[in-house]
């Protein structure tokens, strides 16, 4: 096989992971994980969604979380090395990611998500495409102007929730336009599972084709299938080198119901059982790629020990085989290092 013997892995799991609980997580549990996931290695991890927080209520204490851990004594001396992220879907989360950048507690990047599907669009944004790309236009130069940089995220690449298949030869399009409007970095996101291995190895390889900085390009995957692993090694064989995923397997759609209170969400849940749903495992990925020698520059046993305390977090056994088999002894493996 043909793959990248380095590659890079964001943990997303405070922001992305957590979207989807119906239990408030305490602020103090998310400070925890985002120290720990610094602590094991990690340069990027995504800390919260600065949109309002009526609709997605686990979001209600972002400031407070970007305060304390701008402030955390356990990993003041990782903060100039690493990237935090804030969602920003709309006007007023971008402007207030560049108020809070100012005032020196903000994220270091914002992520904006544009849709290959038009209804997939409207029900996460409240725009169509168009609308969404004249926003963009205009929000990328102001947030890149306070000294942020910006992801901009392709969804439904392989298919949408709500409509089905899409075409995959609009992402790449997207992709583009996304650098053209001033963003630093793209994520490629099978929304909902949709993506199979062999689409997912046709798709990474014209995009890399088709761009002049691969390392900017980010691999975003959704196991509700299955197919998680699966697609990540197409990933890496079509040359990717830049991953996201969750611990446990955590995340979805966010919750519309939490700690007891029906909550607006982004609106009915798109799965019969919404349990089903959630990213690739990094415990899992990162088990995997150690095993094939692939380096991701992490402390993978600490990563382990992370994943078991995140089950106790969230009150049940998550999508991870990884914590509970662990690694594979090198002495079996036939490696010695």
């Amino acid at each position: 096989m043909n793959y990248p013997k380095k590659v890079v892995v964001g943990d997303i799991t405070v922001r992305d992971g957590f979207q989807h609980e119906e239990i408030f997580i305490p602020t103090e549990a998310k400070l925890w994980l985002a120290e720990e996931l610094l602590l094991a290695g990690f340069k990027h991890i995504e800390v919260s969604n600065f949109g309002n927080p009526k609709g997605m209520p686990q979001f209600g204490d972002a400031d407070e979380l970007f305060k304390k851990l701008r402030s955390s004594k356990r990993i003041a001396h990782l903060l100039d090395q690493v990237m935090l992220t804030a969602i920003t879907i709309r006007e007023r989360a971008v402007q207030r990611a560049i108020d809070a950048r100012k005032e020196g507690w903000g994220p270091d990047r914002i992520l904006l998500m544009v849709s290959t599907s038009e209804s997939h669009q409207e029900k996460n944004s409240g725009l169509s495409i168009d609308e969404y790309w004249k926003m963009s236009e205009e929000w990328v130069k102001k947030a890149r102007d306070a000294g942020l940089k910006v992801n901009g995220t392709v969804s439904t690449i392989w298919g949408c929730p709500i409509e089905g298949p899409t075409e995959m030869k609009r992402a790449i399009e997207f992709t583009k336009r996304w650098f053209d409007i001033g963003a630093t970095d793209v994520e490629h996101a099978d929304h909902d599972g949709s993506a199979s291995p062999d689409r997912v190895y046709d798709y990474f390889s014209r995009l890399l084709d088709s761009v002049d900085n691969p390392h900017k390009q980010i691999a975003h995957f959704h196991t509700t299938r299955g197919w998680g692993l699966a697609n990540v090694l197409a990933a890496l064989q079509a040359g990717m080198t830049n991953y996201e995923s969750t611990m446990g397997g955590l995340g979805g759609q966010p919750a519309n119901f939490v700690s007891g209170v029906p909550v607006p969400g982004t609106g009915a849940y798109y799965y019969k059982d919404p349990t089903d749903v959630g990213l690739v495992s990094t415990e899992d990925m990162v088990v995997m790629m150690d095993e094939m020698g692939i380096d991701t520059g992490l402390d993978i046993d600490r990563i382990l020990e992370i994943g078991k305390m995140v089950e106790k977090i969230v009150g049940r056994k998550l999508r991870s085989e990884s914590i509970r088999n662990g690694r594979i002894p090198k002495s079996m493996s036939g490696r010695s290092n």
